[in-house]
């Protein structure tokens, strides 16, 4: 009958093996020490940003200012259309509005209140730019004096509905996660600031990429799954089984980078970036690459798999270990089966311009799969996604150890065993 009333057990009750508890604990301790460690020795001590004008988002004197648009002209027609959009008027009358152009106000800045006219691309009026937006601008001081400055545009100021929907995400969170929701999210927090003040600065001073992120993945996991699913065994258990993940798949990655001849340059932003850090090792940042693309996911899967093992053992306190292990296992294949998914349509949705532009390519699309932008993306999808089924029977596995051993149904869980260590 106790299997019947598998909602009512309190898995912090569930007992857990005193010698495992040690193993695990010292596992993870050593673990922690290799991170603070890691740490301590990779921690860029200066800004490792090259400075110089070369690097400079923008020519000297060029400043961004926000500006309200007043009136969106009309896209310009296609010259083979016949439009006439945008050509000059007669001087005996007044001037046209031109095609393509935006009339804004400026709001800060030494223009203050001027109202100008910048142009945008089709696309950005295509989009539904309209009265009341707003823009950023990018003024350029006059290159004689006396002349007026010129403006060029930069982007759509999208703060307003960005941090509305960031609003109703933590929100939604919030109501529905309740606390654990919110520790998730200064979980995620605590990522950022790893990924910018740790990983990113330690990349660009030259540390080796899979250095950097295996230190940098250890160090989320560590506060990331104590800090949104509580201090326990459990909790631990997933830990030592999401730490094995990242290694495996950094092992995976580091192979498959090699035998791929990935060079770890693929798009015009590793060029770009090639020309500002020209010793930099790409293929090492493409190895860092992909153990923070499969961290989420790799959480996902170890903290299922090991409350599997906790749930099972306090609902079948008779099961034996590998009895657990099976049980948890079908609900691990459901769960991989499903991620399986996820990892492949977040790449389609990601990508789906690229896909796109391919399916006019009249070459075959097996010999696009070779080129480094394509053969990038699959080696890092495969190479996470290997990890991330490896890491479900061995997180399974380190949870059916740890748990306590099989007792007769009915007997009472003996004092002092709790999930807690």
């Amino acid at each position: 009958m106790r299997i019947s009333h598998a909602h009512d057990v309190d898995t912090r009750a569930v007992p857990v093996r005193a010698s495992a508890r040690v193993v695990l604990l010292i596992a993870l301790a050593l673990a922690a020490i290799g991170t603070v460690v890691g740490l301590i020795v990779l921690w860029p001590s200066e800004d490792p940003r090259p400075d110089g004008p070369e690097t400079a988002f923008a020519a000297p004197g060029v400043t961004f200012e926000k500006a309200t648009v007043e009136l969106v002209q009309p896209v310009c027609e296609r010259p083979e259309s016949g439009g006439a959009g945008g050509e000059p008027s007669p001087p005996d009358q007044e001037p046209a509005p031109r095609c393509g152009e935006v009339e804004v106000t400026v709001l800060a800045g030494a223009s203050k209140g001027e109202r100008v006219s910048v142009s945008v691309a089709p696309e950005v009026t295509s989009s539904g730019l309209e009265r009341g937006d707003v823009l950023e601008i990018m003024r350029i001081p006059p290159s004689e004096e006396g002349a007026p400055p010129s403006y060029g545009f930069f982007s759509v100021n999208r703060d307003v509905p960005l941090g509305i929907l960031a609003g109703i995400f933590v929100l939604a969170v919030a109501l529905v996660a309740r606390v654990r929701g919110i520790l998730a999210l200064l979980g995620l927090g605590f990522g950022g600031y790893v990924v910018v003040k740790f990983m990113l600065p330690a990349l660009l001073g030259g540390e080796s990429g899979l250095s950097v992120a295996v230190v940098s993945a250890s160090a989320i996991m560590f506060v990331v799954l104590y800090l949104a699913h509580g201090v326990s065994m459990r909790t631990s258990a997933a830990l030592a089984g999401t730490l094995t993940g990242v290694a495996i798949t950094a092992l995976i990655g580091l192979v498959a980078i090699d035998r791929t001849r990935l060079s770890g340059i693929s798009d015009d932003t590793g060029a770009l970036l090639s020309t500002f850090v020209p010793d930099m090792d790409f293929q090492g940042l493409l190895t860092c690459a992909v153990i923070v693309a499969g961290l989420g996911l790799l959480n996902d899967v170890t903290i299922t798999q090991a409350s599997s093992v906790w749930e099972l053992r306090g609902a079948g306190p008779e099961l034996s270990p590998p009895q657990l292990y099976r049980r948890a296992m079908r609900i691990g294949r459901d769960h991989i089966a499903s991620t399986i998914y996820t990892i492949v349509f977040a790449y389609a949705g990601t990508a789906l311009s690229v896909l796109l532009l391919l399916y006019f390519y009249e070459r075959p699309l097996l010999s696009l799969v070779s080129t480094e932008q394509i053969a990038e993306e699959i080696m890092m999808t495969l190479a996470s996604g290997i990890g991330l089924v490896l890491a479900v029977p061995i997180t399974t596995a380190i949870a059916a150890l740890t748990v306590g051993a099989a007792r007769p149904a009915g007997s009472g869980s003996p004092a002092g065993q709790g999930g807690s260590p």
